[in-house]
């Protein structure tokens, strides 16, 4: 098991840099459609629907990664506080994804009090996202 540590901690930083790039990606998605709302401009529908699509998919894609990353500080580390903010960060990234998905379900219409804090937890998860990167880096490195 030693043997093939090195390697599952490559697959989880080259997993989870892949799973930022499509929260950066869902980020871009989420931004232009706010934009033409804001504007005023045609609905942009296609981008509505991968936004949608993507949304729900991401979510279960990050927390698998996040689980990755438990078990292997378990197995390599023998403790979940080996890189504590390392994995504070992916705590809090992981609960604004779900929280994020719960109020996006609550949005209804163009007007729904619910955008603001959709789009301000999302600008969230990309900061922190940014971070978890320097410091997945940082571990591996």
């Amino acid at each position: 098991m030693e043997d093939i540590l090195p390697y599952l901690r490559l697959v989880h930083g080259a997993f989870n840099a892949a799973m930022i790039l499509l929260i950066f990606y869902q980020g871009r998605l989420g931004l232009a459609i706010r934009r033409a709302r804001r504007l005023k401009k045609a609905f942009p529908l296609a981008r509505v629907k991968r936004h949608r699509k993507i949304g729900p998919k991401l979510r279960f894609l990050i927390l698998f990664g996040f689980l990755f990353g438990l078990i292997l500080a378990l197995v390599n580390e023998r403790s979940l506080f080996a890189y504590p903010f390392h994995f504070f960060v992916g705590l809090t990234i992981v609960l604004l994804l779900f929280t994020t998905y719960i109020i996006s379900r609550k949005i209804k219409g163009p007007d729904s009090p619910f955008r603001t804090p959709h789009f301000i937890l999302g600008l969230c998860i990309l900061l922190l996202s940014a971070i978890q990167l320097v410091l997945g880096l940082g571990i591996l490195l």
